[in-house]
Parts: C-alpha cells; sequence; structure tokens
C-alpha cells in the first residue's frame, strides 16, 4: 500500500496535484474538510460533536479529527493506499494518524512537500481569487497570514516524518506535468526503497 501525505501551502497545487496521484496509483483520497462536511450533512454524532465546536468558532479537538478519519479509513479496506490531503497539521495529529495506521499494520510511506516561493504563491492564489469567488484568495494580507501559518503549524509535521527519512521536498514551480513527474519519482524511489 502506499499512504502519502501531500503537504504544501495555498497556492501550491496540492488540489490538482492530488487528483493525478489518485489517478496514477489508485489512492483514496481523504480531505479532511470534505469528511467534516459529510458527517455534519449526515447528523453522524462526530460530525455534530464537530459543529458544536465550529460553531462557536472554536478549533475541532485532535480526538473527533481522528474519529472522523479513522471511519472513512475503516470503510476503505480494499483500496490501494490513502493520501491525506490537508491532515496531519500538527505533530500530535501525524503521531495519532501513525498509530492509526500502525493498528491496521500499515504506514506512513511518504509525506511529499510542495515547495513554492511566497511570491509565486501570492500571484497563484490573487490569479485563483479573480475566478473562485473566494474572499480569502483576493487580499495581499490574507494571503501571506495563510502563507504563514501553514508555516508555522504543518512545517513541524515534515520535521517529525523527517526523522524517520519519509519527509521529501518537492519543487512545485513549473507545468503540472514537471511537478506530477517529480512526485511520481520521489513517491517510486520511496516505495522501492520500503
Amino acid at each position: 500500500m502506499i499512504n502519502l501525505i501531500l503537504f504544501g501551502p495555498p497556492g501550491s497545487g496540492k488540489g490538482t496535484q492530488a487528483n493525478f496521484i489518485v489517478e496514477k496509483y489508485g489512492l483514496h483520497h481523504i480531505s479532511t474538510g470534505d469528511l467534516f462536511r459529510k458527517e455534519i450533512k449526515n447528523k453522524t454524532p462526530l460530525g455534530l460533536e464537530a459543529v458544536s465546536y465550529s460553531s462557536k468558532g472554536q478549533l475541532v479537538p485532535d480526538s473527533v479529527t481522528i474519529g472522523i478519519l479513522r471511519n472513512e479509513v475503516e470503510a476503505n479496506p480494499d483500496v490501494k493506499g490513502f493520501i491525506f490531503d490537508g491532515f496531519p497539521r500538527t505533530v500530535p495529529q501525524a503521531k495519532a494518524l501513525d498509530t492509526l495506521m500502525q493498528e491496521m499494520d500499515q504506514s506512513i510511506t511518504c509525506l511529499v512537500e510542495l515547495r513554492v516561493p511566497d511570491d509565486e504563491l501570492t500571484e497563484r492564489l490573487l490569479g485563483r481569487g479573480k475566478t473562485s469567488g473566494r474572499a480569502d484568495d483576493k487580499d495581499p494580507a490574507i494571503i501571506a497570514d495563510r502563507i504563514q501559518v501553514y508555516k508555522n503549524e504543518t512545517i513541524p509535521v515534515a520535521l517529525h516524518y523527517a526523522q524517520v527519512d519519509k519527509a521529501f521536498i518537492v519543487d512545485g514551480v513549473g507545468s503540472m506535468e514537471e511537478v506530477f513527474d517529480r512526485i511520481c519519482h520521489r513517491i517510486e524511489a520511496q516505495t522501492e526503497e520500503v
């Protein structure tokens, strides 16, 4: 199985690349944002618990997030692997994901971080903001804050996986195909080593 964490700041192309990776390797794409929306829409106990926090403007506790993630992983036992998008965002979440994988006799294959210079990210997001309708893609100050939050909160997760030689940086500048080729090279090199 290939269990991949795809990392990158807003505008790095994660969504596009995740779609390519799913198509090529047959992985099950897990987006925590999508999972939250599904659980909330279906009014599951975990979904209702998540709403109880988010409706007050509070962060959903890791225990709820992990519970929702566990349900999705366990509901798909026959897939070729998973691509985790938007998770884990913190080292405690990474450790919880490691535990979940171990319980399934699996492990994270690798974390791939798409690296793109800040000015390029800003340009991409402002361009996307012209067509997406997303307010957070139209204001350079908000974009700068989002990039900084990514650096502050998620880079430690990459360091967590770097300690076990499973975190890799991929140049996210270039055509979609060029970036995808770089990602595939990294995934395939890592799966050969395992």
